[in-house]
């Protein structure tokens, strides 16, 4: 019988698929233990606990709740494959480990998610604690990346490395790997970025990524909710962004094409009342139709560079960009007059203010008001009772 918190945890995330909202809900209404006891039919459940479940699941907006009996039905034909002694085993043996939501290394803000926080998290690579939501930032796009997604997601992920932010993706093909690639490149120390598989941790996936995934492993963190041995199926993947959504404090979609499963994790930051953040690419580019379409809805910021992302993770004003490094031009900030008549002031010889009204369309009074503020900005000067544009008008 299985008698501890972590080992019930364990059995129960290779027993029941992540987000099964009943499943979870028997979690929270029973505990761990008894409610794998329930759910391998080692212990009965009364129509109060019933109760109580159909109450948590109504409290969550579900509607397709069918009663224990039927759930029971449902987890059966897993029952037999259940060795939860195995699986950690396996991670042991891997350098990993399992933690459970009562952990000091727990990830605080999984609480976040309320009923669909994970039960547990696999961990493979180096124990040591992961970022407050704050310090993470999530980067996600297309697995057919174009030169211009790659190239800004390595400038994006290297510069907030270096700034100490953590990198949260996928693992993936694209836009993922390149993020955790400039990120491990980047890296400030401590977690340089953290990858959530879809599959178990004991097999990195996919498998042209192995060597990515193995440095990542060795710096920061892989993450699964689902046991060693599990395939990265594609339910599996759509409810494992959920967890990168929740992980960082902004998700980035740098590249996504018009239903791309980045516009998911952006969806799931959005519902979590996270910043969402797109980069603007070609309106020619396939692969950049989804970050428009996630600005044209109002459902992300765009972005442009680390900076701008860090003010978003950091709302109270400790991570404001710098001002651009742009060249100051002579008329920035000049007013519409202003700039007509600066328009119209001859390079070399000066000319009157009654000619300059006339070429600029202006009264008299509105072009000597003018030229006494252009005279102050130094951008006009007068010459034997006329007027001309100064070297410093360019």
């Amino acid at each position: 019988m299985i008698d501890d918190e972590r080992t019930a945890r364990a059995a129960l995330s290779r027993l029941f698929e992540p987000q099964d909202a009943a499943a979870l809900a028997l979690v929270q209404a029973a505990g761990a233990q008894d409610a794998l006891r329930i759910a391998s039919g080692r212990l009965a459940a009364g129509p109060e606990l019933e109760r109580e479940i159909t109450g948590i699941l109504a409290g969550e907006g579900s509607s397709s709740w069918s009663g224990l009996t039927e759930a029971l039905r449902r987890w059966a034909p897993r029952v037999p494959d259940l060795a939860p002694e195995r699986d950690l085993a396996t991670m042991r043996r891997l350098g990993g480990r399992i933690i459970i939501p009562t952990d000091e290394l727990w990830p605080l803000q999984l609480a976040d998610l309320g009923l669909q926080e994970p039960l547990c998290l696999w961990w493979r690579g180096v124990e040591q604690e992961l970022p407050p939501a704050a310090r993470a930032i999530a980067l996600v796009g297309s697995r057919d990346s174009t030169s211009y997604g790659a190239s800004v997601t390595g400038d994006l992920a290297y510069s907030l490395a270096q700034r100490g932010f953590t990198i949260v993706s996928g693992g993936a093909y694209g836009i993922d790997a390149h993020a955790h690639r400039a990120a491990l490149a980047g890296s400030a120390g401590g977690v340089p970025t953290i990858a959530v598989m879809a599959g178990g941790v004991d097999r990195f996936y996919p498998a042209g990524n192995e060597d990515l995934l193995r440095a990542v492993a060795d710096h920061g963190a892989v993450l699964a909710e689902v046991p060693p041995g599990s395939a990265p199926t594609r339910y599996r993947f759509l409810q494992r962004n959920r967890l990168i959504a929740a992980l960082a404090a902004v998700t980035v979609v740098v590249e996504a094409r018009w239903r791309s499963g980045a516009l998911n994790t952006a969806h799931h930051a959005e519902s979590l009342g996270r910043a969402v953040g797109a980069v603007p690419g070609s309106v020619h580019s396939a692969n950049s139709a989804g970050c428009h379409r996630l600005l044209r809805e109002g459902g992300a910021v765009c972005v442009t560079d680390a900076g701008e992302i860090a003010e978003l993770a950091s709302p109270s004003g400790e991570a404001m960009p710098p001002d651009k490094a742009g060249r100051a031009e002579p008329h920035d900030g000049l007013t519409l007059e202003d700039l007509i008549l600066l328009d119209a002031l001859p390079l070399r010889t000066a000319t009157s203010v009654e000619k300059l009204a006339t070429v600029a369309g202006l009264s008299p009074d509105s072009v000597r008001a003018g030229l006494g503020r252009l005279g102050l900005l130094g951008l006009a000067e007068s010459r034997h009772g006329g007027w001309k544009r100064s070297g410093a008008a360019g």
